[in-house]
């Protein structure tokens, strides 16, 4: 059998249907009859063409294994083959044709490999996760959120640059996909992290996301905080999230509230953030 892996939905079924076709052949080939109105291009026109008895080759094609030898080593053409069954038909050998199936189709254009996508979301499962996270505010210069440093008269205080928007994230991606918290794959214990940029730990759960064959579908990151005042930052925030995702901007969300006044966010004590990622994986 010969197949040219462009066709990615072959099943155990084409393969069984092309054995049983092979009986009394040299060769057996699934092909699909012509369907649509086939027209050729001439000089200044186009012309219809006849699609009775027209029939369109998939792969995998089956071949008794020394008459395929054989006809390759007859094959004179300068050009070479387009498919194994028109090496065995330059013989004269004998290729039968077996049902073919449209989801046998080929991967050749950049839309070809959309619809495929589409298709294989079949089996593929979206799940969602939550992320929660809050850091203490002390004396500092500014403040690290979504990426983005503030200039501010205090910082965030903990044991990395204290992120509390991507630590949110990040624990957002790991509970989508069962991979506990971030203290799991980031010790607060292990001095490596002391004073390490959060994107290090956002950028390690959208790998383990792509490692299972997963994508992430998008994020939603809120900050809680009376100030400082993220509107102004929001869409460079965005911008870097989604370069540290390779996410379009479109999938990505940040948005900000206050507590009015109330609870340890609303005393200026800390910041708070909350995030839900959703991704897809497959089954």
């Amino acid at each position: 059998m010969v197949h040219d892996a462009a066709r990615p939905f072959l099943n155990a079924g084409h393969i069984q249907a092309l054995l049983q076709g092979l009986g009394g052949a040299d060769g057996a080939i699934l092909a699909l009859p012509v369907a649509d109105t086939v027209k050729r291009e001439m000089p200044g026109n186009i012309e219809t063409a006849q699609r009775e008895g027209l029939w369109r080759a998939q792969t995998p094609q089956a071949f008794r294994t020394q008459p395929l030898r054989d006809a390759y080593g007859a094959w004179s053409d300068d050009r070479p083959p387009t498919d194994e069954a028109g090496v065995m038909e330059a013989v004269g050998g004998v290729v039968r044709l077996v049902p073919g199936d449209p989801m046998l189709f080929k991967l050749t254009y950049p839309e070809d490999f959309a619809m495929a996508e589409r298709l294989a979301g079949a089996a593929r499962v979206t799940r969602t996760g939550q992320g929660i996270d809050a850091h203490r505010l002390g004396p500092g210069d500014g403040v690290w959120l979504c990426g983005i440093k503030i200039a501010h008269d205090r910082e965030l205080i903990g044991h990395s640059d204290a992120d509390a928007g991507l630590h949110a994230i990040t624990d957002a991606i790991l509970g989508a996909i069962g991979e506990g918290d971030i203290g799991d794959h980031f010790p607060p214990t292990d001095p490596q992290w002391k004073g390490a940029p959060s994107h290090i730990f956002l950028s390690h759960a959208a790998d383990l996301v792509r490692q299972r064959g997963g994508a992430l579908i998008n994020v939603d990151v809120t900050l809680v905080c009376e100030k400082p005042k993220i509107k102004p930052h929001r869409q460079a925030m965005r911008e870097k999230l989604s370069e540290i995702l390779g996410l379009p901007v479109d999938r990505i969300s940040v948005k900000a509230t206050t507590t009015e006044g109330m609870g340890y966010t609303g005393r200026e004590e800390g910041i708070l953030a909350q995030a839900i990622a959703s991704v897809e994986t497959p089954v």
